[in-house]
């Protein structure tokens, strides 16, 4: 069975920052699982418009009896099920019972609200799964009538 004597999962989290401090330790700074995302105005749009949103992944694996470089492979989800492009990372294990620290930086394109996973695979087995909710929500305030598009003139 894969993972039965490690890499061992300890956390995998989404924050706003991540401070590493020479010896290696980490602050997450804000941990997230959720964003709201707000338009206002007279003429806010009925669909959440597309965001650019920029995530830290925190990932940390306590080696056991693991060696040597590891792939490890993010693959997104979107809402809909459609699989997002992979991001592949490597991580190096020492054995023993030494952790080894992974902070990617997910700067993404989001078009839709809804849950967003991120599936978490190393060697190619997954080991774990990360979900991150987008809300988006539409406040219409009043205002001045919409100006006519140039086709509607």
């Amino acid at each position: 069975m894969p993972f039965e004597r490690g890499p061992y999962l300890t956390t995998a989290v989404f924050c706003e920052q991540v401070l590493q401090e020479a010896s290696g330790v980490l602050s997450l700074i804000r941990i997230v699982d959720r964003m709201n995302v707000t338009a206002s105005g007279p003429h806010s749009p009925e669909e959440m418009p597309p965001q650019k949103l920029g995530w830290t992944l925190v990932i940390t694996l306590k080696s056991g009896d693991a060696r040597g470089s590891h792939p490890v492979k993010i693959v997104p989800q979107r809402p809909s099920g459609e699989t997002m492009p992979p991001i592949t990372l490597s991580v190096h294990l020492e054995g023993d019972n030494k952790g080894a620290n992974l902070v990617a930086k997910m700067d993404m394109q989001v078009e839709m609200p809804g849950i967003y996973w991120f599936n978490i695979y190393v060697d190619d087995y997954l080991i774990t799964r990360v979900p991150f909710e987008l809300i988006y929500s539409r406040i219409v305030t009043p205002g001045l009538p919409k100006p006519p598009s140039p086709g509607e003139r």
